[in-house]
């Protein structure tokens, strides 16, 4: 079973600033001169790690990550002006510019496989191959599932954690009531739900409870950006118009594919993964038995570092 890559710092890392005054931060890593890679964090609003650097051979791949924007370390921390999913493609297409790349791979799972389907049939002709986790087609009974109804079925403790924050006369529209106060003036209220909200994505991330990444979801740093970012999304359709991601797959058909999900994904289940892989027929698609959603899991980085690895032998 294939593992992470040691870690590695990065040869560079700086800030750009977009028109609309964004100031997002990326990271370079690896071979200078190898093959492009970005990776696409999750969320909206995750943010990067250095552990995202290691799904990838650093001798082989030029290893690009960048916090998008309002999360990690890009400025203003936690903004929602000028904050859309066309607004993220066209920050890509900047740094991609910028860093004078013609192609290249797109790594993305959860929101960063939202947002990797978003760019490449937008610029299909900048982008290699594609290398998906955990598929979020950002549908509205997507969203349905994991903030309203669905997933509180599977975990109704967690749920109570969840839902605690908001008024019981206002459950019937969890995503807006957190939206309202994520949004609000009272500083204290938002922190609290922040958390609880982040806190419930990141107890049901994997099939094994996880105390390091619920810790990790917990940072306020963290939470305050995931949450607000996500409610911002979540409320407006992710910016899209009604299935667009699955209506639009013809144009990424001559893509290298792969798409790698865990079995008991209980953010975005697997119904999502299977139907994009029946719009992209010729794509890799891996159903990890044991794994719920995070990247980390044993069975999922298997996969993935797998993906990231015959990529290479395609395009020696």
């Amino acid at each position: 079973m294939r593992t992470l890559y040691p870690e590695i710092a990065p040869f560079n890392h700086s800030f750009f600033e977009t028109e609309d005054g964004h100031k997002i931060y990326f990271e370079q890593c690896g071979n200078p001169h190898g093959e492009p890679v970005i990776f696409i964090h999750g969320g909206p609003g995750g943010g990067c790690s250095s552990e995202h650097r290691r799904f990838f051979n650093p001798e082989h791949y030029r290893i690009i990550l960048f916090d998008q924007r309002g999360c990690g370390r890009s400025l203003p921390h936690g903004s929602l002006s000028n904050n859309t999913t066309q607004a993220l493609i066209s920050d890509m297409e900047q740094l991609r510019n910028l860093l004078n790349i013609d192609k290249w791979l797109l790594f993305g799972g959860s929101w960063g496989s939202t947002l990797s389907l978003a760019y490449a049939q937008r610029h299909t002709e900048r982008v290699s191959g594609m290398i998906l986790r955990g598929i979020f087609l950002c549908r509205p009974r997507d969203l349905e599932w994991f903030y309203q109804d669905g997933a509180s079925h599977v975990y109704p403790d967690y749920w109570q954690d969840y839902i605690e924050p908001i008024d019981p006369q206002s459950r019937d529209n969890m995503m807006q009531a957190y939206y309202q106060i994520l949004t609000g003036p009272d500083e204290i209220k938002r922190m609290h739900a922040a958390k609880a909200w982040s806190v419930w994505e990141g107890r049901c991330s994997t099939l094994a409870p996880s105390p390091s990444l619920v810790d990790h979801f917990e940072d306020p740093h963290v939470a305050l950006a995931m949450a607000r970012i996500e409610a911002h999304y979540f409320v407006n359709n992710a910016f899209f118009s009604e299935d667009q991601l699955l209506k639009e797959c013809n144009k990424l058909v001559n893509l290298p594919t792969w798409i790698v999900h865990g079995r008991y994904d209980m953010v975005c289940p697997i119904e999502q993964a299977y139907l994009l892989s029946k719009q992209l027929p010729h794509a890799q698609f891996e159903i990890v038995r044991d794994a719920g959603h995070s990247a980390f899991e044993p069975g999922i980085t298997d996969r993935l570092i797998h993906a990231t690895d015959q990529f290479l032998e395609l395009s020696a």
